[in-house]
């Protein structure tokens, strides 16, 4: 693709922590703006080539797939397979800590990399750059089939942070006796983490589960 603001890829490949060895330089700013926009722009992409890809899939069904895509280990993944650990603007301390392999700079980077794709050359250039250095090196039929416990890994997850169980709450049932949908929150801290919806209630606190751990991981990753 054709380059026309070559800062803006300069800095989706700056860390924080370089600019403690650069003050006093023209390099002031760090890939954090750039890699919340990307996280927007990935999320919107994600869902729409999901959207047409799979035109019987609910919203359940979408919202597990996109998890599995856009979480930090599998972007970390791509972001190592496109060589971007070697080219991070990063402090000598962090990356003697092993920063280039971080799977959360990881991660942060490439989604700053597609915001300055975005910015650089519009939306339509980030959607090619996302479907062919990512969803092309990805089986989405085999990557649907894969079957999560996302309460368990809520559970294990919230355990690492020494937090409370996570607790399933019925918000809301709907529908005839024969064909009920429930509505269940997944609550954690006295807060609502995530929300799923479906014909049973395993489904539900399934889905509901996704959503939390998903929160969870962006959570982190912003720290």
């Amino acid at each position: 693709m054709p380059v026309r603001t070559m800062e803006l890829y300069e800095q989706a490949l700056r860390h924080r922590s370089s600019l403690s060895d650069t003050v006093g330089e023209e390099h002031t700013a760090s890939n954090e703006r750039l890699e919340f926009l990307g996280d927007a722009v990935l999320d919107s992409i994600t869902a729409e080539h999901l959207y047409h890809h799979f035109p019987d899939g609910d919203e359940g069904f979408l919202t597990r797939l996109r998890a599995r895509i856009v979480n930090g280990q599998a972007l970390a993944q791509f972001a190592s397979e496109l060589g971007l650990g070697d080219m991070i603007v990063m402090s000598d301390a962090v990356g003697r800590d092993g920063g280039r392999d971080s799977t959360a700079i990881l991660a942060d980077t490439l989604e700053a990399v597609i915001a300055a794709v975005y910015l650089d050359l519009g939306e339509q250039a980030a959607r090619t750059f996302v479907r062919t250095r990512m969803f092309a090196r990805l089986d989405l039929n085999d990557l649907a089939q894969v079957r999560d416990n996302y309460k368990s890994l809520l559970l294990e997850h919230v355990q690492a942070l020494g937090w409370p169980q996570p607790h399933y709450h019925v918000a809301r049932e709907e529908g005839p006796p024969h064909e009920r949908t429930f509505t269940i929150d997944v609550v954690l801290h006295g807060e609502a983490y995530g929300r799923g919806q479906a014909q049973s209630k395993k489904k539900a606190e399934q889905e509901a589960a996704a959503q939390a751990l998903n929160r969870l991981r962006r959570e982190s990753r912003d720290e």
